[in-house]
Order: C-alpha cells, then sequence, then structure tokens
C-alpha cells in the first residue's frame, strides 16, 4: 500500500481517484456489443460466449436437470449456511415493507402511495475468478419479497457449459427458474432488448466489472432501469489506536482478492497502526490462494495518517467508500460523522464479510463515490411507488378555488377548467 501522512484537502480528489480504464474507449467497445445483440440476438450472444469465454453454447437456459444435479451435489455444511443467509436476508428485507398510510390533506381530500412490484426484473450475478452466489441470495430474495412476477438471471458458465452448482442451488432455494448461461455485457444486453430466448426486462441489478457496469450505464440512457452504478468492490477502514491490526488487515485484504481492479483504503490515526497493518498484510496475503490478485489491488491502494479524527471522516465522505468500517472503541459515537457510505460497519467484530454473506443487510451497493447519490440494494429497489389520491365533493370545493388561481398564474387554462367544470356541476345541485 501506498502511504501518505496529513494529505490536505485539495490534494484528496488525486489520493482518493479509483482505477479506471479509458473511458472513451470503453464506452466504444460495449457500445459495439449492446447493438449487435440488439440487433442480432441470441447467434451474437453465441458468437461472444465463444469469443469471450471459449465455450460453445447451443442453448443459454439452464435445464431442470442441471438444476436438480446442482442441488444433490452442493455439500450439506455449504447449504445450512445459505440457509442462515436466507434467513437473515429474508427477515430484514421483509421488514421494510410499508403499511398503505392514507393521509387527509384537507377536509375531504385524501392521499395515500401503494408499492407495487416491478413486474420484469433482470439479475446479473457475476461469475468470473469467483462465482458469486450470494449475490443471487441478495437479489433474489427481496425481488421475490416484492412479488415481482417474472424474475430472469444471467450468470457467465465454464468452458463445458456448466453454471456454477451453488449458484443453481441458491436460484432452486429461492423459487428462480429463469437462469441463463450468459455472462459480460451480452448479458446486460440480452436482459435490455429482449432475444428469441432471454425475455426483456423493465429493471436491472446486479455488481460487475466495468464493463459490466459502462453497459448498464449505457442502457439506463436508453430507458432500461438499473439499481446503480456499481462497480468493482472497495473498503475504507477507519482505525485508531484501539484497533487490532489483525484484523484490520483481513478486512483489507477481503476487498482486495475480489479483483485487481478492486480498491482499499486505510485511514488510521497514527503512522503506528499503519505499521503493524501492513506487517499483518504481508503475513496474512501469502496465505491467500487468492494472493496474486490481493497484491495486485493493494498496489492500487492507500494507508493515509491523520491525526484528526474530524479531517478524517471529512476525507472518507469524501472517498463515499463502498463499504466502510470503524475499526474502533468509539465506533458508534464516530458512525454519527458518516455522511457517504454504502454500508457501515461498527467496532472490531463487524468484519465487511457478515454485510456480504449473512447478516441480513444486502451487499449490493455503490461503488466509485455513487454513495454520495445512491443507496445500496433493498426491498424498494424492487417496487415502484405510486401515489394516489381521492377528492369528495367537499375536498374539490375546499382546494379547487386555490388550484383555479395557481393554474390561472400559469396560463393552464385548461388545468383551471378541469377543476371549474365540477365546482360549477356542485354547485348546481346544491
Amino acid at each position: 500500500m501506498n502511504i501518505v501522512t496529513e494529505p490536505q484537502p485539495k490534494d484528496w480528489p488525486q489520493l482518493l481517484q479509483r482505477p479506471v480504464l479509458d473511458t472513451a474507449s470503453l464506452d466504444d467497445k460495449v457500445q459495439l456489443i449492446l447493438k449487435d445483440v440488439q440487433q442480432n440476438g441470441d447467434a451474437a450472444i453465441k458468437k461472444y460466449a465463444q469469443q469471450f469465454d471459449g465455450v460453445a453454447l447451443h442453448d443459454f437456459l439452464v435445464t431442470a436437470e442441471e438444476i436438480q444435479y446442482a442441488v444433490a451435489s452442493v455439500d450439506e455444511g455449504l447449504k445450512a449456511a445459505i440457509e442462515t443467509a436466507k434467513n437473515n436476508i429474508t427477515l430484514f428485507h421483509t421488514q421494510q415493507k410499508e403499511k398503505r398510510v392514507v393521509v387527509e390533506t384537507t377536509n375531504g381530500v385524501h392521499c395515500w402511495r401503494k408499492s407495487v412490484a416491478i413486474e420484469n426484473v433482470g439479475l446479473y450475478i457475476p461469475g468470473g475468478t469467483a462465482p458469486l452466489f450470494s449475490t443471487l441470495l441478495m437479489l433474489g430474495i427481496p425481488a421475490t419479497i416484492a412479488g415481482c412476477s417474472n424474475i430472469v438471471v444471467c450468470t457467465p458458465c465454464d468452458k463445458n457449459g456448466n453454471v456454477n452448482p451453488v449458484v443453481l442451488y441458491v436460484a432452486q432455494t429461492i423459487g428462480i427458474k429463469k437462469i441463463y448461461k450468459i455472462g459480460g455485457v451480452q448479458a446486460i444486453a440480452a436482459m435490455a432488448y429482449g432475444t428469441a430466448t432471454v425475455p426483456k426486462v423493465n429493471k436491472i441489478f446486479g455488481p460487475g466489472n466495468q464493463y459490466v457496469t459502462c453497459a448498464k450505464q449505457l442502457i439506463s440512457k436508453e430507458g432500461v432501469a438499473i439499481d446503480m452504478p456499481a462497480g468493482p468492490s472497495e473498503v475504507a477502514v477507519y482505525a485508531d489506536a484501539s484497533g487490532n491490526a489483525a484484523f484490520i488487515a483481513a478486512d483489507l485484504l477481503s476487498q482486495a482478492e475480489h479483483g485487481t481492479d478492486s480498491q482499499v483504503i486505510l485511514v488510521a490515526s497514527s503512522s503506528v497502526i499503519v505499521d503493524t497493518v501492513q506487517k499483518e498484510l504481508e503475513l496474512q496475503v501469502n496465505v491467500l490462494p487468492r494472493k496474486d490478485i490481493a497484491i495486485k489491488a493493494l498496489q492500487n491502494s492507500t494507508a493515509i495518517v491523520m491525526n484528526d479524527v474530524n479531517a478524517a471522516f471529512a476525507l472518507l465522505n469524501t472517498y463515499a467508500p463502498e463499504h466502510l468500517i470503524i475499526a474502533s472503541d468509539d465506533a458508534e459515537a464516530l458512525a454519527e460523522k458518516v455522511v457517504n457510505a454504502g454500508s457501515v460497519f461498527l467496532g472490531h467484530y463487524s468484519p465487511e464479510s457478515a454485510g456480504d454473506y449473512a447478516s441480513g443487510t444486502n451487499h449490493t451497493l455503490p461503488t466509485n463515490g455513487y454513495a454520495k447519490a445512491y443507496s445500496g440494494v433493498s426491498l424498494d429497489s424492487f417496487v415502484k411507488k405510486i401515489t394516489f389520491q381521492q377528492l369528495s365533493t367537499t375536498g374539490l370545493q375546499n382546494i379547487g378555488p386555490a388550484i383555479e388561481q395557481m393554474a390561472a398564474a400559469e396560463g393552464l387554462q385548461a388545468h383551471k377548467n378541469a377543476v371549474s367544470i365540477r365546482l360549477k356541476a356542485i354547485n348546481t345541485k346544491l
């Protein structure tokens, strides 16, 4: 990790810059694939599966037999672990349901809001270097709780055309049957535009690499909704003298092993903390199966020494991390300083891994600074909030004159007339 001491605010943007590709070149490459799939459908998907994944696909849809085989092949201990996670995620997201509240804003004027499920949703489950079956739990469970009637899953397969069996097991446990062996940009295109095989959806969810993120952003400009611009994973850790260096190093590595474009940031109250964490990183990284990936990610990462706690959290809010860990005895109090973050983990025994898997919160979170304006995925992400209003004759009489005055002031006579004609009819009956 690079080490910086007491940086000035003017230097923060450069210091906190995420690793990125040439976006102009990226946009062009992704746009070509999107348009090819839009125009040529399944044929284009097969071409890119061969080109990018080295697999010759004849059918995209995972069969019932494949799912049955997958269910039988998953270790019973892992099944139990998944059940624990499923129960906690279900409980947390079920509590997010809103009850209908009717508000009488004026005598005779009733207004309310109703949550209605998005009918057609697409879930992208990354494969890449690590098939993220946990992401299917995080997306599939709230989608089913919300009542989405058509849930489509796209996930990469291996060179033999097989989807990771744990992904299929999770799909089976939450009742999802439409699973397609498609990854990358072509998967986003298939769900956005629809093909002869893959249904078109109204909103696409799921994290991915910079190509997938770019594809989601491009199709969102064409009217297909997305959850958020979720890209490479990232974590920031704030640590003071009460922090445990071994814990902190483990948390940093848990994100660094995601991919070479992942980023980790350590903000520490002293250089002593940074030194001890660095030693722990060197010890722990050497025993990781994904050691090479983690080391490359650490090369893009930074340790920052900031003695002033308010300045430290001002910097962290500027960074707006996907995950923020507060490794301090005073974590709850310090959490009040957090303005921008996807998900926050308080204290020494709340590893980011808990949120990734089994605490119950959602791990699909805004990255790349989007936590300044975006929330993580929740039940709300899978519903539309539709407002309703009902006016009695008394209600229209009470607010009608105000509507007439305002419509006339804006020069919208037809708006005024829509009220006036009703008021006249009411007065005629009286």
